[in-house]
């Protein structure tokens, strides 16, 4: 070779001929075996994850939390690789007498990773050891020995086709055995094929991939060849080794990194808008005392959910149910207070308690640009929001003291009438808005608070139209076409939203985004939102998920999956400008048109 092939400075030249010097190429993470000693890595991962049009880095066996979350911070994709047994003690299991060796050192940090890659919505690619470590971490279950689960499904009589070899003596690039390939999985979809030939070198298997994941492959006897998530997240697990498959192998690669790539521009996206949950009522939880500085399970929004969602802000609603004929608002709270304006102000203390012990994440916002200067300094917001208008306690000078505290919105009513509405599910006691109704309406566009009609009556949300001075928004609601609710908007109400310069905010409600017995998900939220959109236009909607108060649905469930909403987005070719005005944009220009308006 000519001395001049060994000259760095020439490579140098050529890379510095363009700028940049290189395109992004989505970063993904390959966990790394330990033998000996040594973090080692076959080069056939890595070389397929180059070819892929990724760029590689191996992630050590470190249990260290604080190295593996580092780690995660730092990556788009995570490929968990092959190698030997997994502890079963770590699943609650005995290890049976088939149990090969085990690697301690890699178990503990491989399932950590896992579960804190899962909370944050990386796309992963489980091989081999992998997709069992998938739904080991997952709540799923792994048979220690398919042999041996084999001979205990014959003795207690359960059928199952014959075994097949599982662990092939070949050369690791022959194929030596077929799976089944379930029509709709993202694994036809790569290859457009019901069967395919892979190779195959395991004696454990998943046995169940509990409720985050289907099976999307088979072998002919039985043993399960491939997991894909069940929530709409970009997480795969197969049990052949698809790095020795060559062109057979790369499709599973390709899609991995291409589900990294959308996710890295997620990310990127969140780091410039504003992203704003109009809607959530975690305050009902604080009977229970919840720790909103922490990851706590009783509760869909606290800080550490929102940090791995990367939301900016969010609503919090003071929620005042709705007493009927002969019951007393204190017999419906679990706090001791006598009145509903005691009861909201209770609320908006212990949310300005817990900016107060978080303020070093979290802040409360009280205008557009105060929200934004959070941002910027890289804290959480909180805006206060009040659901059902009986917190004035039938006394319009407390409009001015809610605004004076900072709340952005009053929803006018609940489920039932008030004093001040009709409720859409209500007894029609006013005929629409009352006249006290209509003096709340006008004193809240005085003190530039934004008037909210979810939950109101067809009647009282025309009403409030014509009444109000400024545009009013509803905070949660879907499309009455979609799902024929009656706390739904009509085609005709959007419009008329959208006409006197409105905004409807979709919300998560399971049971206001499909009224049969399918569970709704993520795709219904896109069609809601879709339809909302071809009715009003895309400067008239946003999102506002109910989390707490029954919000959430499949692929997102909490605060901490708010980001696949924007990979959802993306997916459906959705442009930056459009995404920042569904996300907040809109509701932040309509606020501070509210507040600007606030006359003394």
């Amino acid at each position: 070779m000519p001395l001049e092939s060994f000259s760095i400075q020439s490579r140098l030249d050529a890379i510095y001929t363009k700028y940049p010097e290189a395109e992004y190429r989505p970063v993904i993470g390959l966990s790394g075996n330990f033998v000996d000693g040594e973090a080692r890595l076959c080069d056939r991962y890595y070389d397929s994850v180059v070819k892929a049009g990724g760029t590689p880095i191996i992630i050590p066996p470190i249990a260290d939390s604080d190295v593996i979350i580092n780690t995660l911070e730092n990556i788009d994709g995570l490929i968990l690789t092959g190698g030997g047994d997994i502890n079963p003690l770590w699943i609650g299991e005995e290890p049976s007498p088939r149990l090969h060796s085990i690697n301690s050192k890699r178990d503990e940090a491989e399932l950590l990773t896992v579960r804190l890659a899962y909370n944050r919505q990386i796309p992963m690619l489980g091989i081999c050891r992998g997709i069992q470590a998938l739904a080991m971490s997952l709540d799923g279950e792994i048979e220690q020995d398919i042999e041996e689960a084999y001979e205990k499904r014959v003795k207690t009589g359960h059928d199952r086709p014959a075994p097949i070899k599982h662990s092939q003596d070949a050369d690791r690039s022959t194929p030596t055995h077929t799976v089944n390939i379930k029509e709709g999985s993202i694994l036809y979809t790569l290859y457009n094929r019901d069967s395919m030939a892979v190779n195959s070198f395991h004696h454990q298997a998943v046995k169940d991939g509990g409720k985050r994941f289907r099976i999307t492959a088979t072998a002919v006897d039985g043993v399960i060849e491939a997991i894909e998530s069940d929530e709409y997240k970009p997480i795969i697990g197969v049990q052949w080794h698809p790095e020795w498959l060559d062109s057979s192998g790369l499709p599973i690669f390709k899609w991995l990194v291409a589900q990294a790539g959308v996710f890295h521009s997620a990310k990127e996206l969140h780091r410039r808008i504003i992203t704003l949950d109009t809607h959530c009522d975690t305050p009902m939880f604080f009977p229970q005392g919840i720790h909103f500085g922490q990851r706590d399970p009783r509760i869909l929004v606290d800080i550490q959910k929102m940090a791995e969602g990367r939301q900016d802000a969010v609503i919090m609603a003071a929620y005042l149910p709705q007493p009927k004929q002969g019951e007393t608002f204190s017999s419906k709270v679990a706090f001791p207070v006598s009145t509903p304006k005691r009861y909201a102000d209770l609320i908006f203390d212990k949310i300005e308690d817990i900016a107060k012990a978080n303020n070093q994440y979290v802040n409360i916002s009280r205008t557009p640009s105060e929200l934004i200067e959070n941002k910027r300094k890289g804290l959480r917001s909180i805006m206060l929001g009040i659901e059902n208008g009986i917190a004035l306690d039938h006394d319009i000078a407390n409009v001015s003291h809610f605004a004076q505290r900072g709340v952005v919105y009053i929803t006018l009513c609940h489920n039932g009438d008030n004093d001040i509405c009709d409720s859409c599910r209500g007894d029609d006691t006013h005929n629409g808005v009352s006249e006290f109704g209509a003096q709340v309406i006008q004193e809240m566009n005085r003190c530039g608070m934004m008037v909210d009609l979810s939950h109101a009556g067809e009647k009282s949300f025309y009403d409030a139209i014509e009444i109000s001075s400024q545009p009013i928004v509803c905070s949660h609601s879907n499309c009455r076409v979609l799902c024929d609710m009656s706390r739904n908007l009509t085609d005709d109400q959007m419009r008329a939203l959208a006409r006197s310069g409105g905004l409807v905010h979709l919300t998560l409600y399971h049971g206001f985004l499909r009224n049969d017995n399918t569970e709704a998900s993520i795709l219904d939220l896109l069609r809601h939102l879709e339809h909302a959109i071809s009715i009003m236009g895309v400067e008239h909607v946003g999102l506002g998920t109910d989390f707490d108060g029954d919000g959430g649905v499949k692929g997102i469930a909490d605060s901490s999956e708010l980001i696949n909403f924007t990979i959802q987005l993306l997916n459906h070719k959705y442009n930056e400008s459009d995404i920042e005005k569904i996300w907040g944009g809109n509701w932040l220009r309509l606020m501070e048109q509210v507040q600007a308006s606030k006359t003394k």
